[in-house]
């Protein structure tokens, strides 16, 4: 795709203006006319620096040929360009799993790996794109890949992520890398939150770039999750203000690679707009976020189920109706969303008919989603659906399936046209 580069080097072009951007100046071609023949061209704006050409130009010529007016400015040329980079990112929506367990034992960092926390394994990959779950979202902590901050990235934990997006490239699935931290890095026992004294804004951007650096030849990372439920931010430190920098890092090394921003407040779809509404300003110069949102159907929308049904005021209509704020405010500012997570008890059938018409609803509004969650170590957990064996562990291979799959299973794909 067309993407901005984060810095512009202006060789051919006189007319420019200078205006700050997220973290440099940016020049901004104002009026850059290709000055052989008057018209801008795709070549002008690879030439000058505006743009990465890493797709086939026949659909952008085919697009600029057939615009009215004809575009006079590279400013015009890229809206052009900006429309069809939009149009193509939503086609590739596809339903998947949570694959939990490298987030395990978050009371022991860095833990033991295989005793303590473990990676997915190739038969639940197997498993889930039998059923046409495509899409990996793949938890992991902060702790146990950069054991500390400014260092270079642990080995034997990047190698581990490394053989789970293998192991999906080779079943054409996509991955998404989940840092699944909560806005905080846990030091001698104790959460910092991001913005203390403790772990600064760099530090997070630090993470991410040297992330960025180790997965941007990838071909299958469907986003880069940056950052897994925060809440309870600093005051002086808003979550806007961490993702905004993330982003700055990831950009600086990887151009093409989607970011996934989730939601402030637990990335709760219900109180989206009162607690995430400014997302909305987070500047991507190459135009590729979707917003992460979470819905659960129990009370307090924690994912616990800790009591009945109707105990918990469920209803039909209950994950319809928490999302919809979430939908809402991406149709409102013309925005890409995803659920990152919902999930449901197998002790009530009442909660698939809650699970399926809450995925009729995403689906028909071009959002997709990961349920949560399968992974080798949940054993017989209420929400898990790994199959699992006469002993109660996951045995995706002959194990017997779980009552959530048999909705789960029947969404491989959002919707491109929307409700």
């Amino acid at each position: 795709m067309l993407l901005f580069l984060l810095a512009v080097i202006i060789i051919s072009c006189n007319k420019a203006e200078e205006v700050e951007g997220p973290s440099a100046s940016v020049s901004l071609i104002k009026d850059c006319n290709d000055p052989a023949d008057g018209s801008p061209s795709l070549d002008d704006m690879s030439t000058i620096g505006l743009v990465d050409l890493t797709s086939s130009q026949s659909e952008y010529e085919v697009a600029i040929a057939n615009a009215s007016p004809q575009p006079t400015t590279l400013a015009e040329l890229q809206a052009i360009i900006n429309t069809i980079n939009s149009n193509s990112s939503n086609q590739e929506m596809p339903f998947g799993v949570n694959l939990a367990g490298a987030e395990f034992a978050e009371e022991n960092m860095p833990g033991i790996l295989d005793e303590q926390y473990t990676y997915p394994n190739a038969e639940e990959l197997d498993y889930y794109k039998s059923k046409g779950l495509t899409l990996i979202r793949l938890p992991f902590r902060w702790e146990r890949i950069q054991l500390s901050f400014g260092e270079s990235l642990e080995t034997e934990n990047i190698n581990k992520i490394k053989e789970v997006v293998k192991m999906a490239t080779d079943r054409e699935m996509q991955v998404i890398l989940d840092l699944h931290n909560y806005g905080r890095y846990r030091l001698n026992g104790s959460d910092e939150i991001i913005g203390s004294d403790q772990v600064s804004i760099a530090n997070v951007k630090d993470l991410w770039t040297k992330l960025a650096a180790e997965f941007k030849g990838e071909t299958n990372i469907w986003g880069y999750g940056i950052m897994n439920e925060p809440h309870d931010m600093l005051s002086n430190t808003s979550w806007f203000s961490i993702a905004q920098e993330i982003i700055n890092g990831i950009r600086s090394i990887d151009t093409k690679t989607t970011i996934i921003v989730s939601g402030d407040s637990w990335s709760s779809a219900e109180r989206w707009k009162e607690e995430s509404d400014n997302l909305k300003n987070l500047v991507d110069p190459s135009n590729k976020i979707i917003y992460e949102a979470h819905v659960y159907f129990d009370a307090n929308a924690g994912g616990f189920y800790g009591d009945s049904y109707d105990d918990e005021s469920a209803s039909p209509q209950t994950g319809v109706n928490r999302v919809q704020p979430f939908i809402d405010w991406l149709k409102e500012n013309n925005l890409r969303g995803y659920i990152g997570e919902y999930g449901i008890p197998d002790d009530d059938a009442r909660w698939l008919t809650t699970l399926d018409n809450f995925l009729t609803h995403i689906k028909n509004n071009c959002i997709n989603g990961t349920y949560w969650a399968g992974g080798p170590w949940w054993g017989t957990d209420k929400m898990a659906i790994d199959p699992t064996d006469d002993t109660g562990e996951s045995n995706p291979l002959s194990g017997a399936e779980r009552p959530q799959m048999s909705i789960v299973e029947k969404y491989t794909s959002a919707n491109t046209e929307c409700d």
